[in-house]
């Protein structure tokens, strides 16, 4: 069986960056397969919120499939501050030394591994080129070295080297060179393309590392989670706010509760001004 509509697979962990290739990907008419990986993360909220976002798309005329992978049976054999029973995550900026703290040890080379079996097997059932797409940009490069073109270029090697047919599939990554702000852009236009609300599609992403659970009835046991404004992950995302322009719509808290956006955009305008 072959296809005219171009295809991709994308890596969807629920947040900003990925959630925007997605919406860049359905912009430029591509016929998407997303997978979410479940291994452990503390912030697996952001699962959640790729899924209330892949639903959102769907009822919105942008149909996506969807999928999470279970590998959370690692989560006791990984050293990180990322996962759950690890130490705590680092606050401060995201391109201080002690992030490395959230490296999770081969984690890009396992997802993408997953990744290309299902691109390859779409290639061969549909008889076409797929594009596997990741959200990784320059901003990553300092701390996470499975981020870099360089780790790239390897991993599509060994990939050709150990399956058949592998030229169907190649590498998308259109914000490698790009920062948050470039990412925040550009899914501003899809979201004009595809006539969806930016402010809708945002609040149903998530990006901090340090997500804070907030109840709101005790005695019902009811929660939602909100995001920190204080780890590394989150003051990167709020600086690409900034410069854009507009307030985030996503819901920030800290160890009081619940904060206004302009609480948390004071205290990454100081941080930014402070580390020069």
């Amino acid at each position: 069986m072959t296809t005219n509509k171009k295809q991709a697979v994308l890596s969807l962990s629920g947040g900003m960056d990925s959630s925007t290739v997605l919406l860049h990907l359905l912009a430029h008419d591509y016929k998407v397969t997303a997978v979410g990986f479940d291994y452990g993360q503390k912030h697996d909220v952001e699962l959640e919120r790729a899924r209330e976002l892949v639903n959102y798309l769907n009822v919105n005329n942008q149909t996506v499939k969807f999928q999470i992978i279970k590998l959370d049976g690692l989560v006791d054999l990984l050293n990180s501050n990322l996962v759950k029973g690890g130490d705590d995550v680092p606050e401060g900026h995201y391109e201080e030394d002690n992030m490395k703290d959230t490296v999770v040890p081969n984690r890009n080379k396992m997802f993408s591994s997953i990744i290309q079996a299902v691109a390859l097997s779409i290639a061969n059932e549909k008889n076409c080129s797929v594009d596997i797409a990741m959200g990784i940009h320059a901003g990553d490069h300092a701390i996470y070295p499975d981020c870099r073109q360089e780790f790239r270029d390897a991993d599509y090697e060994a990939f050709k080297q150990g399956n058949w047919d592998a030229e169907k599939v190649k590498y998308y990554t259109p914000f490698i060179d790009g920062d948050k702000y470039d990412i925040l852009l550009d899914g501003q236009s899809a979201c004009k393309i595809l006539d969806l609300d930016f402010d809708e599609v945002y609040k149903r992403t998530h990006t901090s590392y340090k997500p804070i659970k907030h109840y709101h009835r005790p005695e019902t046991n009811a929660y939602e989670w909100y995001s920190d404004y204080k780890s590394a992950s989150s003051v990167e995302r709020i600086e690409a706010f900034i410069k854009l322009g507009r307030p985030d719509p996503t819901r920030y808290a800290d160890e009081t509760g619940p904060v206004k956006y302009e609480i948390a955009k004071k205290h990454v305008e100081q941080l930014l001004k402070n580390h020069g």
